[in-house]
């Protein structure tokens, strides 16, 4: 299987798995989480803007609650998580409403679940063919989210996608970008980092990735930085057994060069 060919190919010999990241690389998903973020906001009376939600890809759960505190909590606080450990108090029609980090993760994970399930996903471009091919040369998958289950269930059960291993944000301790959820999937495929090529679309998931000890390939949502032997596509549908080979084997360096390569 090679980018934009459907056919698959045998197995490369150094490719022992491949872990993907599930919002912005596999679904196109951001424009709800944008919703649910700004609806959230809102309720908290916090501004919000596009900014705001670029800040926000690729990161885990806690991180989100965190930023949405730290924006109610006054101009100061507005750049970020900064005192966003207690509760925000957001004016409403009867006077001040107080809530706290649980109402917070309650409100944007009831919300996604809810706008999923409603709205359904669209699979970004070659991931339906990538994943075929992927599974008819019987290479194991796992999901790898920092969204949490309920989120994670809706969209697989929205999209029609199955993986053997899953590990979502309640399943770590620590979330991307730490390496611990890259480093559970491999142990949980009973392989190596160094044999898992991870896909990901944001620099916080490249960031989990490099020091777990697996090659990525980055499919950016938003820019990602360069990085040695960091190869950065288009889209999935660039995404084949060639290419994916040459990650694993440490061969995407051209002369040998640390450089970022961008097809």
């Amino acid at each position: 299987m090679t980018g934009r060919d459907p056919r698959p190919l045998r197995r490369p010999k150094g490719l022992q798995a491949v872990l993907f990241d599930m919002d912005g690389l596999l679904v196109d998903s951001e424009p709800l989480w944008f919703v649910v973020e700004r609806e959230v906001a809102e309720r908290l009376g916090a501004p919000w803007g596009e900014a705001d939600q670029e800040a926000l890809i690729g990161g885990s759960l806690e991180r989100t609650v965190s930023y949405l505190l730290a924006k109610a909590g006054g101009p100061a606080n507005a750049g970020g998580p900064a005192n966003a450990g207690g509760p925000a108090n957001a004016g409403g029609p009867d006077g001040v409403v107080t809530a706290g980090r649980e109402d917070v993760a309650r409100w944007l994970v009831e919300g996604m679940a809810r706008l999923v399930l409603a709205r359904g996903l669209p699979l970004q471009p070659g991931a339906a063919r990538l994943l075929a091919g992927l599974a008819a040369a019987d290479v194991p998958c796992a999901l790898v989210t920092a969204s949490s289950r309920a989120i994670m269930d809706a969209v697989l059960k929205v999209t029609g996608l199955s993986f053997g291993v899953t590990v979502c944000g309640e399943d770590v301790r620590r979330g991307k970008p730490d390496p611990e959820p890259y480093l559970r999937a491999a142990a949980l495929l009973g392989v190596p980092p160094s044999g898992c090529v991870v896909l990901e679309d944001s620099p916080t998931g490249i960031a989990a990735a490099r020091p777990a000890g697996c090659p990525g390939i980055a499919v950016p949502s938003v820019p990602v930085p360069p990085g040695p032997g960091l190869i950065t596509v288009k889209s999935l549908d660039d995404v084949g057994f060639d290419l994916l080979e040459r990650v694993v084997t440490g061969n995407s360096e051209g002369r040998g060069r640390a450089v970022t390569e961008e097809l």
